[in-house]
């Protein structure tokens, strides 16, 4: 298995020239002569383009070259208005390095990293007509040069092997890994649903007991790490089978169907000397300094592996309980929460319990919620000092995410707080007694154990605001028994 992770980087502006990068804007109004290539335009590198790469690089334990440049890679595709690619072919900028990804059950694997090297992006095309927005049956096709020439970082895995049964899982947790690292790293967000973050998946299958793998299928722009999983799994059983029934496998692109999980033939794959690469003559190498490269190695911040294992022995939770709130992404969140003075199991329930069910309903990211990790530690506190309960702190929760407030002033305006005066306590104690003779006969029996009817009575009276605990204590007393 072999995975080609295309990051999009968030600079303001395109790779080799002045450009915006802003989302959104009007179809071909984000473009210039050098990125239409037009004739007599020559390009000028970003540097904050060249430096992400080197942070990447860097934060992927890469060697970093001391000089590289950059080549032309030629084909013909309408959505590339040079008719060539500005890219890196043998002199990338980072190379030999490897990735520690961490797997459900808490197992290290680690993949190799081949190589990561600078190129731009290409414009979008939108087929009108086809199946899918694909161009087969498509009446015509729109281009918007917006995304021409857009920085990436192309970050190529050595073979991967040895991972077996789980290699679907692998190839998930890798691009996952690896998406925590970027954001890690401040030089993109990301997202794969929005493209800035694609994998292009390669399997091939060999016999027990041969050394030389197969013919290779490549499955083009998955989007999604539910995807990269599913197409690992559905590539391996493909192979799997057309060399069981004696055929051959094509060494072609694939697209993957996110509806039911398969992929179907696109191309049959160029080889690299179909590109005709050669040197670009209008850019000249790149040779970062290595007092700079190791300034830029000295700022790397604690990287996403490690963070988490620091967190998990610090709040004393398990690896499958560390995945869950990465999963969530809730680990910020809860990290902020703690730092606002609440205790880490208290932030982790309110964080993965109700919000995270609330997010859910709401099909929104944790994150995207209005409540702050601030106000999520006033509620913690609110509870721990016995001024809420569970119910009556999801109930003030409910009132800011309403925009009713911060927590102290929903549970004021919605009169949330618990009772725990002694007289109206005590009132709604002996009601619940007066109210239920059968069961308060029992406890006077020694039957300590249906106090609990007699305290959901009081709970019920006062709305769920009564201090429990004292109910129950004020309820054997009152009935002369003892626990």
């Amino acid at each position: 298995m072999g995975l080609e992770v295309h990051v999009e980087l968030g600079t303001k502006t395109k790779m080799f020239c002045g450009c915006a990068t802003t989302l959104g804007a009007e179809p071909n109004a984000q473009t210039c002569p050098t990125c239409l290539g037009l004739p007599g335009a020559l390009p000028v590198v970003n540097a904050v383009g060249v430096e992400s790469a080197v942070r990447i690089g860097l934060a992927l334990n890469c060697e970093i070259a001391e000089w590289c440049r950059f080549a032309r890679k030629n084909y013909f595709y309408p959505d590339m208005p040079k008719n060539f690619q500005t890219s890196q072919y043998d002199e990338p900028i980072a190379f030999h390095g490897y990735l520690d990804v961490e797997l459900a059950d808490g197992e290290v694997f680690r993949v190799g990293i081949e190589r990561a090297h600078m190129e731009e992006d290409t414009g979008k095309s939108t087929h009108i007509g086809g199946a899918a927005g694909r161009i087969h049956g498509a009446s015509h096709s729109l281009l918007d040069y917006n995304r021409a020439g857009i920085p990436l970082i192309e970050i190529v895995t050595k073979p991967i092997t040895g991972a077996g049964a789980r290699a679907p899982e692998v190839a998930r947790a890798y691009v996952a890994e690896l998406r925590e690292l970027i954001r890690s790293l401040g030089v993109s967000e990301a997202r794969m649903e929005m493209g800035q973050l694609r994998c292009d998946v390669n399997v091939s299958l060999r016999p027990h007991g041969r050394e030389a793998f197969g013919t290779r299928s490549e499955t083009k722009n998955v989007n999604s790490l539910r995807s990269v999983e599913r197409s690992v799994r559905f590539e391996i059983q493909r192979h799997a089978a057309v060399l069981g029934d004696g055929g051959t496998i094509v060494q072609e692109t694939r697209h993957f169907h996110e509806d039911n999980g398969t992929t179907t033939s696109g191309r049959v794959k160029e080889e690299a000397e179909d590109y005709r690469y050669f040197p670009e003559p209008d850019l000249v190498p790149v040779a970062p300094e290595r007092a700079w490269v190791e300034e830029l190695r000295s700022e790397l911040p604690e990287l996403p592996l490690a963070r988490r294992t620091r967190l998990r022995e610090e709040w004393g939770i398990s690896a499958h309980e560390m995945q869950s709130a990465l999963n969530a992404g809730a680990i910020d969140l809860v990290v902020a929460t703690i730092a606002e003075g609440a205790d880490p199991a208290a932030a982790r329930k309110w964080w993965l319990g109700e919000l995270a069910r609330r997010a859910n309903e709401q099909a929104t990211e944790l994150a995207a919620l209005p409540i702050t990790p601030a106000q999520v530690a006033r509620v913690a506190a609110l509870v721990a000092e016995g001024s809420l309960n569970d119910k009556l702190a999801r109930q003030t929760i409910e009132g800011v995410l309403a925009g009713e407030g911060g927590p102290d002033e929903v549970v004021e305006k919605r009169g949330l707080r618990i009772v725990s005066d002694e007289g109206a306590l005590g009132q709604a104690v002996d009601d619940a007694i007066a109210g239920n003779p059968a069961i308060a006969d029992k406890i006077r029996g020694g039957k300590v154990a249906a106090a609990g009817a007699l305290v959901g009575a009081v709970m019920k009276a006062t709305r769920g605001q009564a201090d429990a605990a004292r109910a129950r204590q004020l309820i054997l007393e009152r009935l002369g028994a003892a626990e």
